[in-house]
């Protein structure tokens, strides 16, 4: 069963971290382009059929039997994995290649709301893109939140994948 969790985790995680970083390259190299928030999300959810997989193997493995606790910390632990993934490449890819991604990011959205001229909405997000900045000068706060952009859907398809695949 480990096996199978440390499986699909490393495939889950290989795939999300690679369209993270395509899409980080674009947006380093395209600073007044901001990439597709679609297109990041159906990476993870791509990433987390691994989740599902997973699940569904250790149901067969185990005389075609698992009950939703056990089905769900089996899909919880590789959400776990591929979750841990994409916050360690992001941090490679943060502190070595893309240091001011914050500053970049941040001009990109104001930038897009003064064209717009919401001048309403720009003070607001222009808060909270100070407070975002804040954020990024602590290493704990980066995971925190690198963390809190994947781990919740990883949560929900565990659930998802519990409740489809428990059998008796």
């Amino acid at each position: 069963m480990k096996n199978i969790i440390l499986k699909n985790g490393l495939l889950g995680g290989l795939i999300v971290s690679i369209v993270m970083t395509c899409m980080t390259l674009y947006m380093k190299s395209n600073p007044n382009n901001e990439p597709s928030a679609i297109i990041g999300f159906a990476s993870m959810l791509l990433a987390f059929t691994f989740l599902f997989l997973g699940v569904k193997k250790v149901r067969e493995t185990n005389e075609d039997k698992i009950t939703f606790g056990k089905a769900f910390l089996t899909g919880l632990y590789i959400a776990l994995i591929i979750s841990t993934i994409y916050v360690l490449v992001w941090l490679v890819i943060y502190y070595n290649f893309f240091p001011n991604f914050m500053e970049q990011y941040s001009d990109l959205v104001l930038n897009k709301l003064k064209a717009e001229g919401n001048l309403e909405e720009l003070a607001a997000k222009s808060e909270e893109m100070e407070m975002m900045k804040e954020w990024y000068k602590s290493p704990i706060m980066i995971v925190l939140l690198t963390l809190m952009e994947i781990l919740p859907i990883g949560i929900v398809v565990s659930l998802i994948s519990a409740l489809i695949l428990k059998k008796k």
